[in-house]
C-alpha cells in the first residue's frame, strides 16, 4: 500500500510519507491512518443533503492523517484541495489498493430492470469456466463460490467499497469479475477508471428521475458504461438501448438481435428454448421461471461467448443454475413447487402470481407481508392482488419497524376481503412452516417480499434472516 507521500504526490501536493491505513467519505468510519475525503451529499428532492466537509474535524479527531476537500481550508493535517471530491475518492481509492481493475477482466452490466439477473447468470457462465470468478451485485458479492455480505443497499457501493472488493477478487486468485454497475454509480463517480471487456445495457424505463432529472440524462449516464466496454451487448427491442445496435463492436438480443430465442417452453421446472445467435443454433435448458429470463440468458450468453465460452460449456452451465438468490428462485419442484422471491408491492406480486399460474397445476398460494415505516397503500395492494390472483394468502411479518405488527396485518387482511381465502401469522418462521404443512401435490408455493435480504427487522431490532435457509430447513432439505 503507497504512504501518504507517494498518495498525494501525483495531485501535486507534499505530504509526509506516513502510513495510509484506509481512505473513507464517511466521518464515522474514520481510524487512525486513515485519509477523509469530504464529499457532497447529493441533493434530492426528498431530502436536504449532508456535505462531507461539515465533519472535518471530526475526522481529524478520529485520527485521519490527511483530508481531501473542495473548499479552501486551513487545517492541521495535509489538505488536498480539488475541483470534484467524489472523482478524487475515486482515483485515490484505486491508487491506494493498487489498482484492482487492471488486473481482472471485468464485465459491467446496467439497465432499469434485469441487470442483477444477468450479472448472476453471467458470473455463473463464468466461474463454471474458469474459477474463480468475482461478482458484485444487488444479492451480495461472490469471491468465486464464496459469498460475502455488504451492509446497506447499495447496487454498487461508493468507490473505496469497490476498490477493496477488487482487491479482494485479485487475492483470490480470481482473473475476471462482473460488476452490476447501477446509474447512481456512474453518475456519482463509484467506479470512475474501471475499464470493461464487455459492457451489457439491458433496458432503460423511468425510474431515478429523483437523481438524474429526466430519461435523457438518466440515459446518458447507463451509456457511459458502453463507453468504457471494448465490447457491448444490447437489448434490440427497448426503445432506448436499441439505439446502440449500430454501435461499432457490438451484439444485440432479443426479438431482433444477433441472439434471439425461439421455441420457447415453459414449464413447472423452468424453461427450454432454442439459441439463434452468431455461434449458430443450440437449445438450451435453464431451470428459471418466467419467460422474460430467457432474454436475460441470452444477454449472459452473448458476454460469456465474448469471453470465449464454447455453445457445449453455457449449455451445461445454464442447465445447472441454482437461481438468483431471492429472486423467483426455485427452490423444491415436487411434489409441490417452492419459489422465493423479492416481490413486495401490488405490482411486482402481481407480475410474480401471473408468471407462476400458468405453470401451477394446483393451488397457488403465497406468504408475504409489507413494511412499516412506508407508505400504507403498499399494503392494501398487495392485499388485494393476493384476493385476485392467488388461491389463499397467509400474512405475516415483514420489517414492521416501529409500527404495530397487528395493524399491518389488519389493513392487508381488510384489503383481501375474503377470510376463508387467508390467514394472518405474525411470526414469519411460523408462518413458512404452516404454508409448508398445508401444501398438496401439485400446488405452488410463494415465499414473497424478503427475497434475498438478510435481516428482518422487529422494532429497533435487524435479525439476522435468510428466506431461503429458513424455506429450506422447513422442507427438510
Amino acid at each position: 500500500m503507497p504512504d501518504l507521500k507517494e498518495l498525494l504526490s501525483p495531485f501535486g501536493l507534499a505530504a509526509p510519507a506516513l502510513e495510509v491505513r484506509g481512505i473513507t467519505h464517511d466521518s464515522r468510519q474514520v481510524e487512525p491512518g486513515y485519509v477523509f475525503v469530504a464529499v457532497p451529499g447529493v441533493p434530492l428532492p426528498s431530502r436536504k443533503p449532508l456535505d462531507g466537509h461539515d465533519f472535518i474535524h471530526e475526522a481529524i479527531r478520529r485520527g485521519a492523517v490527511a483530508v481531501v476537500g473542495t473548499r479552501q481550508l486551513e487545517l492541521p493535517v495535509p489538505y488536498l484541495r480539488v475541483e470534484d471530491s467524489r472523482a478524487a475518492l475515486a482515483d485515490l481509492s484505486a491508487a491506494f489498493f493498487g489498482y484492482p481493475g487492471r488486473r481482472l477482466e471485468l464485465f459491467g452490466v446496467t439497465g432499469s430492470k434485469g441487470k442483477t439477473t444477468v450479472a448472476v447468470l453471467l458470473h455463473h457462465l463464468l466461474q463454471s469456466a474458469e474459477p474463480p470468478a468475482g461478482r458484485l451485485s444487488t444479492v451480495g458479492v461472490r469471491v468465486g463460490e464464496e459469498e460475502l455480505l455488504l451492509p446497506g443497499h447499495f447496487t454498487t457501493p461508493e468507490a473505496p467499497a469497490v476498490q477493496a472488493l477488487l482487491h479482494r477478487f485479485v487475492q483470490a486468485g480470481c482473473r475476471r469479475a462482473v460488476l452490476e454497475v447501477s446509474s447512481h454509480a456512474l453518475a456519482l463517480e463509484r467506479v470512475r477508471g474501471l475499464t470493461y471487456a464487455v459492457g451489457v445495457f439491458t433496458n432503460l424505463y423511468e425510474d431515478h428521475l429523483d437523481l438524474h432529472g429526466s430519461m435523457e440524462r438518466y440515459f446518458a449516464e447507463k451509456r457511459k458504461l458502453l463507453e468504457r466496454s471494448s465490447f457491448a451487448v444490447v437489448n434490440s427491442d427497448n426503445p432506448w438501448t436499441k439505439t446502440l445496435a449500430q454501435r461499432p463492436q457490438t451484439w444485440t438480443y432479443g426479438r431482433a438481435g444477433h441472439w434471439r430465442a425461439e421455441r420457447l417452453r415453459e414449464e413447472a421446472g423452468g424453461l427450454r428454448f432454442m439459441v439463434v445467435s452468431p455461434l449458430g443454433r443450440f437449445p438450451v435448458e435453464l431451470p428459471m421461471l418466467g419467460r422474460f429470463n430467457a432474454e436475460n440468458a441470452l444477454a449472459a450468453m452473448a458476454a460469456a461467448a465474448r469471453a470465449g465460452l464454447s455453445v457445449e460449456k453455457m449449455q451445461e452451465a445454464l442447465a445447472s443454475f441454482p437461481g438468483v438468490p431471492g429472486r423467483m428462485q426455485l427452490i423444491q419442484q415436487e411434489p409441490f413447487r417452492v419459489v422465493v422471491d423479492f416481490a413486495h408491492t401490488g405490482a411486482s406480486l402481481e407480475a410474480v402470481l401471473r408468471t407462476l399460474r400458468p405453470t401451477t397445476r394446483g393451488r397457488l398460494v403465497v406468504v408475504i407481508g409489507a413494511a412499516g415505516n412506508q407508505d400504507p397503500s403498499r399494503r392494501t395492494g398487495i392485499g388485494q392482488v393476493a384476493a385476485q390472483l392467488a388461491d389463499y394468502a397467509i400474512f405475516t411479518e415483514e420489517d414492521h419497524r416501529n409500527e404495530p405488527l397487528e395493524a399491518i396485518l389488519k389493513a392487508m387482511a381488510e384489503a383481501h376481503g375474503d377470510p376463508k381465502r387467508h390467514a394472518l401469522i405474525p411470526d414469519r418462521r411460523t408462518a413458512i412452516h404452516y404454508a409448508i404443512a398445508q401444501a398438496q401435490p401439485g400446488d405452488t408455493l410463494l415465499f414473497s417480499g424478503k427475497g434475498h435480504e438478510r435481516t428482518l427487522e422487529r422494532g429497533d431490532q435487524a435479525l439476522p434472516w435468510n428466506e431461503v435457509e429458513e424455506v429450506r430447513r422447513a422442507l427438510g432439505l
